[in-house]
């Protein structure tokens, strides 16, 4: 995802000013602030929202909160504590990490283990934990592989209290604490009567709200650019998010070189072995943390996982980039996504296939107007 479509990158932008967009009528006010090591932005309709800064702070501020407790790199955050004691017994957490580890294990299920947040142990093993990239030893693998796996948490929904069933578990938020955290922010906007904004964190991972720019017919939410993986600089296509989400999974930038393989930071929980045969995945869903989720699980699993992740007629849609036949060149798979949610990006070396046809879907899901 490359922010709105038609303005400049969100990152460029300053809290508290007003940025023209591409068109005569879009105005947007963009205020961001650095966390979960990347750069969250809230993104309203300019002169829209009274106190919109202000409202901006607050969210941002959430997220800040929210990343203070479920961070791994802190060991006074309430989830480094259950990753310390949990393999000792039933330990009790609050109502909001439980919601959270309960999404988790369903997702877990429903993608087969493709996506997996009880996998801490293999991303320690590999080295991307602290961004340092290694291939482990056979045996080494083996042990952290054995710990890997939502199986091993036990969840007592009732008694707000989870425990490991095996020492060694780890669970890691890299694949759905920012969605997460997206969707408290934007719940918190429209609790604030926040018609219209959109979110993003680190441009992977958005939640949109209403539409940008006037009320107007024909207006189709938010239009969120999905990037080339080859050029960054280019466009796929640009999807049109009303009331929706969009993540995208790839490994463009974290990865490391072994022996002559490139290999990239997102795991297959399954095997162990980092993720291949996939340039990046996209799949737009209801919540931000399901879009960020599925979006790891589809990268995973590849082509193969389209009707897993966006079954036609389903809650889910997804676009996933593949290399093509020639050099340079890429094939674009897409599942579930309606005609009118979204745009192609005209250019050469681009073959876009649709693996299935899209099932009607109630308005308000992908695309308003």
């Amino acid at each position: 995802m490359d922010g709105p479509a038609g303005e400049r990158e969100p990152s460029a932008a300053r809290g508290g000013e007003s940025a023209g967009a591409g068109g005569s009528d879009l105005h947007t006010l963009v205020v961001g602030r650095d966390a979960m090591a990347c750069r969250f932005e809230i993104v309203f309709n300019a002169g829209a929202v009274p106190d919109a800064t202000a409202l901006a702070v607050e969210a941002l501020d959430l997220v800040d909160e929210i990343e203070s407790r479920i961070t791994v790199y802190r060991d006074e955050s309430a989830l480094a504590r259950l990753n310390a004691a949990a393999a000792d017994g039933w330990q009790p957490v609050d109502a909001d990490l439980l919601s959270l580890l309960l999404l988790a294990r369903d997702l877990w299920a429903r993608t087969g283990g493709a996506f997996d947040m009880a996998a801490g142990s293999l991303v320690r093993t590999w080295g991307f934990l602290r961004r340092q990239g290694r291939t482990p030893a056979a045996d080494e693998l083996a042990r952290a592989r054995d710990a890997a796996g939502m199986r091993h948490v036990e969840i007592d929904e009732a008694g707000g209290r989870v425990r490991f069933t095996r020492p060694g578990v780890e669970l890691n938020p890299g694949a759905i604490g920012k969605g997460w955290a997206l969707d408290r922010a934007i719940e918190l906007l429209r609790d604030r009567g926040v018609v219209d904004a959109l979110v993003h964190g680190g441009s992977s991972s958005v939640r949109a709200r209403g539409v940008h720019g006037p009320g107007l017919p024909g207006r189709r939410g938010w239009a969120v650019g999905v990037r080339h993986p080859l050029r960054p600089g280019r466009r796929l296509a640009t999807v049109f998010l009303a009331d929706a989400a969009l993540g995208t999974s790839g490994s463009g930038t974290q990865f490391f070189i072994d022996r002559g393989r490139r290999l990239g930071h997102i795991l297959d929980p399954r095997s162990g072995l980092p993720a291949a045969g996939v340039l990046s995945a996209t799949v737009i869903a209801g919540s931000a943390a399901e879009a960020d989720s599925l979006s790891t699980a589809l990268y995973v699993l590849g082509p193969a996982g389209l009707a897993t992740v966006a079954p036609a007629g389903g809650d889910a849609a997804a676009i996933l980039v593949v290399p093509g036949a020639a050099a340079g060149t890429v094939r674009v798979l897409t599942a579930n996504l309606p005609e009118e949610s979204w745009e192609i990006e005209p250019g050469d070396g681009v073959e876009f296939v649709a693996a299935d046809a899209a099932a009607p879907r109630p308005p308000g899901r992908m695309a308003g107007g």
